[in-house]
């Protein structure tokens, strides 16, 4: 009986480290002696040059916060680049597949109740796509149009919480991905891309022909967009945080959002050209997590 009471103790005991660990990332990565960053395919702040090589204003800005975690750390972390989608980025955070995704999320209310945010690093503004010679000017334009936005986004509330209130009708459309998106827009099998504006600037400039392209209308929502991490693990989100605001005081994130935002880049050699807005400003001079709710109620 001792002998069996001695084994249920070890193994609580062993169980509870086990979960411990899970919830304390910075425990996690330096005994592991990697991290687990989450990048996009064909985000504007992250996105691929292929064969597993992984750029953008998020995920150099990522590589800089692996660069705090080392010293936090007191290890050189190996950063294994885990691409993800909009559908399967949270469930991957959540199971520890993912430490730090910094790829386009936007913070909600919702999705905090699954993950936790870093704070906001890009105020994002979701706008609408269209064709130059489509003869659509803002939302009250799609009516009767087919419109295309990316499954396991914001932007789909966004969407249908407009069409409500504006009293329209238009068919919908999911791309799998934000450059299987805006395909559906280049080939014609949609009138229109919601979604948002860097992503939208993004896939316009790397487009066999940018011209025939433009963002179009008012904007339709403004979302905070910032790394996610575990929930319940505060010293992982504080080490980050500090690592951002280091970034923001330094100047060292605006030079990287000038790089990549204002500057030709690869592969294609062009620029975006999306100047950096005033919300995104002002999250800057009061870093915080807020969700989109709290910029977007009336």
């Amino acid at each position: 009986m001792k002998k069996q009471l001695l084994a249920l103790a070890i193994t609580a005991i062993a169980t509870s480290g086990a979960f411990a660990q899970a919830t304390d990332t910075l425990a996690k990565i330096k005994s592991s002696g990697g991290i687990s960053l989450g990048v996009r395919d064909s985000s504007a702040l992250s996105f691929t040059l292929g064969n597993g090589k992984y750029v953008g204003f998020h995920t150099e800005m990522a590589e800089r916060i692996v660069d705090d975690l080392n010293k936090a750390t007191g290890k050189t972390l190996a950063i294994t680049y885990t691409p993800v989608t909009s559908q399967n980025r949270i469930p991957l955070v959540q199971n520890g597949t993912v430490d730090l995704e910094c790829g386009s999320t936007t913070n909600n209310m919702a999705r905090q109740k699954d993950v936790a945010f870093a704070v906001t690093t890009y105020m994002e503004e979701v706008r609408i796509a269209t064709k130059a010679n489509s003869g659509i000017a803002g939302i009250k334009d799609l009516n009767g149009k087919t419109v295309a936005t990316t499954t396991g986004t914001t932007s789909v509330q966004t969407l249908r919480r407009n069409e409500r209130s504006s009293g329209i009708d238009f068919k919908e459309v999911m791309g799998k991905d934000h450059a299987d998106s805006f395909l559906l827009l280049e080939s014609g099998r949609a009138d229109a891309f919601v979604m948002d504006g860097s992503i939208l600037a993004a896939n316009i400039s790397k487009s066999k022909s940018p011209a025939d392209f433009k963002i179009v209308g008012e904007v339709l929502s403004v979302e905070p967009i910032a790394c996610m991490i575990r929930k319940d693990d505060p010293a992982f989100k504080t080490a980050v945080d500090n690592s951002i605001k280091r970034q923001i005081a330094d100047g060292s994130l605006a030079k990287l959002y000038d790089k990549w935002f204002m500057q030709p880049i690869p592969p294609a050699n062009v620029k975006i050209g999306l100047p950096m807005s005033d919300a995104t400003k002002a999250a800057w001079a009061n870093p915080n997590d807020k969700p989109m709710e709290a910029f977007n109620s009336k």
